[in-house]
């Protein structure tokens, strides 16, 4: 099967399942399609950093969860009809999606440009373990945050709105999601194939070789950063609407493990590996974990697996190949 094929086949199942579901009124199916959609498109989001441009971040929880509590504290000031800010810069809370997402992945876009610049001047194992540490340090923030919950999390008693779609309706919403996540695709499709994302993939390749022809390679990789960052950071919106609660877990690193599982276990560097990865992801816990409380140990083995004999990933196993540059 071509790869194009496959990627035709999983936006299909990822569409038609949910609605199948709602059309035998199974709404836990339509809310779990909704999950794979949100989770895939933060797993997109790092792709960028992590299969464009080979920077290994363990810290992308931290955008994930800038994103949920974004979100969090914009509603919970709108309901309350208290100022988020007073004086010069007086802004108001609000309960509008359309409102809520540029604000989540500006400040997520500022976060990702703060720990880029530092992050970046490293590789390998030190840029690993900064991103990583900048994702800690967040975490423990929030938890000493008691405006907002603190370790308790932050309740958003209702789901945000957007205009002419009820977002109570799992479907509605579904569909609001998978909306953002095929838009997104296809933007990073553009981007793969621009004159930015070559030379992203050229610094993956040999960064000394393209600093010799006079492109800045902080610079490029800063943008990617950022970018990935802005995606991420509108997942960890929809994610805080679809659960209606923001928490410290958010910006755990298991949250960055997940978020980079979904990525491997599709394919790194494959445009539509995170929606495999998270297909996958979703339905062994769904379906193994009604059966074992331990399911996540035969994941580690299907993980480990795809690692050693399937570099391509899923994506690339049924593509008939194992690697993909």
């Amino acid at each position: 099967m071509s790869e194009k094929m496959l990627n035709r086949a999983l936006l299909s199942l990822l569409i038609i399942a949910p609605w199948l579901a709602h059309w035998i009124d199974e709404p836990y199916y339509v809310s779990l399609a909704t999950r794979i959609a949100i989770l895939a498109l933060a797993g997109v989001g790092l792709n960028i950093a992590l299969g464009l441009g080979g920077m290994v971040s363990f810290g992308h929880a931290a955008f994930f969860g800038i994103g949920g509590y974004v979100t969090g504290i914009l509603a919970s000031h709108a309901l309350n009809y208290e100022p988020l800010f007073s004086g010069i810069f007086a802004m108001s809370g609000s309960t509008q999606m359309l409102f809520i997402w540029p604000i989540a992945m500006l400040v997520g876009a500022i976060a990702a440009i703060f720990i880029g610049l530092l992050s970046l001047r490293t590789s390998g194992v030190y840029f690993i373990m900064i991103t990583l540490a900048f994702a800690q340090m967040i975490y423990y923030f929030s938890i000493s945050w008691p405006n907002y919950g603190g370790e308790d999390g932050l309740p958003i008693y209702l789901r945000n709105s957007f205009p002419g779609v009820n977002t109570l309706q799992p479907i509605q919403f579904f569909m609001i999601c998978c909306t953002i996540l095929l838009t997104t695709l296809w933007g990073v499709s553009r981007l793969q194939d621009s004159r930015f994302g070559n030379a992203l993939k050229a610094l993956r390749q040999n960064e000394t070789r393209v600093a010799a022809v006079g492109i800045s390679p902080l610079g490029i990789k800063l943008a990617a950063f950022v970018i990935s960052a802005m995606i991420t950071a509108l997942a960890g919106s929809l994610f805080a609407d679809l659960n209606r609660f923001v928490s410290p877990t958010m910006f755990s690193w298991h949250t960055s493990g997940q978020i980079m599982i979904f990525v491997i276990l599709g394919g790194i560097g494959r445009l539509y590996g995170p929606v495999a990865g998270a297909i996958m992801f979703i339905l062994c816990e769904a379906l193994l974990g009604s059966w074992t409380e331990y399911w996540q140990f035969f994941l580690g083995l299907l993980l480990l697996w795809v690692v050693l004999f399937a570099r391509g990933g899923l994506i690339g196993l049924l593509c008939g190949d194992k690697a993909h540059d």
